[in-house]
C-alpha cells in the first residue's frame, strides 16, 4: 500500500470514530485528547518492545506489537492532518536532514 493510501486510509477511520464519539459522547475527540490516547498507546508500546526483548512477559507480545506500531502510526497521521502538516513531505525531508547529519 502506497503511504497517501494509509494516510487516506487512517483520516477515514478517525472520520468513522468521529462519528461514534458525538453518538457514544455527545462530541468527538479534541486533538489534545487524541494526543493523549497515543501518550497511553506509546507506554504500551515500550511494554511490548520490552516483552519482545525477553524482560517481560505478554502473551502474544508479537501480534499486540504489531497492532500498538499501527495504532501509534494511525495517532500521528490523524494529528499531523490536524495540524495541517504533509506528513509524507516532512518525513521525506526529515530522513534527507538526518541522512545528511550521518554522513556529513
Amino acid at each position: 500500500m502506497e503511504f497517501q493510501a494509509i494516510i487516506e486510509r487512517a483520516l477515514n477511520i478517525r472520520k468513522q470514530y468521529e462519528k461514534k464519539e458525538e453518538y457514544l459522547y455527545g462530541a468527538s475527540w479534541t486533538n489534545e485528547e487524541i494526543t493523549l490516547g497515543f501518550i497511553g498507546d506509546v507506554g504500551d508500546l515500550a511494554k511490548l518492545i520490552i516483552a519482545e526483548n525477553g524482560k517481560r512477559n505478554i502473551p502474544n507480545s508479537r501480534e499486540k506489537l504489531e497492532h500498538e506500531l499501527s495504532d501509534c502510526l494511525w495517532s500521528i497521521i490523524v494529528l499531523a492532518n490536524a495540524h495541517k502538516i504533509d506528513l509524507e513531505k516532512s518525513f521525506s525531508k526529515t530522513m534527507d536532514e538526518i541522512e545528511k547529519q550521518i554522513n556529513g
